[in-house]
């Protein structure tokens, strides 16, 4: 009888799939977000950069399946101006309650929600992004290069969906409702 139970259960298992499921945490040395901001009306913006806490792949039978990142708030600055002042202060106004609030909301977080192949290197991911609590369902392309273990892509959100409503007045300084981030992903 012995025999028969445990015949049965290596059969079942050989005839289950196998999932085999593995974790990857992102190295956040090599990992990099580059944001840009846009003015409406003119040939210029802004831009800088913003780094990881922590983050990890979902690998499932040697394909990337998921993942979850957490962007730290605190560490948004920009890049720019050639004026020290000009950079800080663009950057302390980014971490106010007009753009991200950053004293109340200090972290974001981006949760691969599904992963479609369209080929070993071109991926086509659907991710969740919380920003300011308010989390909204994003689609972006992104690309695998094994030699180097990164994932990089390139997109932009409306930040006006998550409760990003700073705007100028002035024509002039009007900013574009666009947010362009460019993203490494390093393991």
């Amino acid at each position: 009888m012995k025999k028969r139970i445990l015949f049965v259960a290596i059969v079942i298992s050989y005839l289950m799939p196998t999932y085999a499921q593995e974790t990857l945490k992102i190295n956040i040395e090599k990992s990099e977000i580059k944001w840009s901001g846009e003015m409406t009306f003119k040939f210029y913006g802004h831009y800088g950069t913003i780094k990881f806490s922590k983050g990890e792949f979902i690998k499932t039978n040697n394909k990337i399946t998921g993942g979850s990142f957490i962007i730290n708030m605190n560490t948004i600055i920009t890049t720019d101006m050639d004026n020290i002042e000009a950079n800080n202060g663009l950057t302390e106004h980014l971490k106010h309650t007009d753009f991200f609030n950053v004293s109340q909301f200090p972290s974001s977080q981006l949760t691969i929600t599904n992963v479609i192949y369209n080929s070993s290197t071109d991926l086509k991911i659907t991710a969740n992004l919380t920003i300011k609590g308010i989390t909204k369902a994003i689609h972006f392309n992104a690309k695998l290069n094994y030699e180097k273990l990164e994932m990089t892509t390139k997109f932009k959100i409306d930040r006006t969906r998550w409760g990003i409503n700073y705007n100028n007045n002035i024509k002039n300084k009007a900013i574009s409702d666009a947010i362009g981030f460019e993203v490494i992903l390093g393991l």
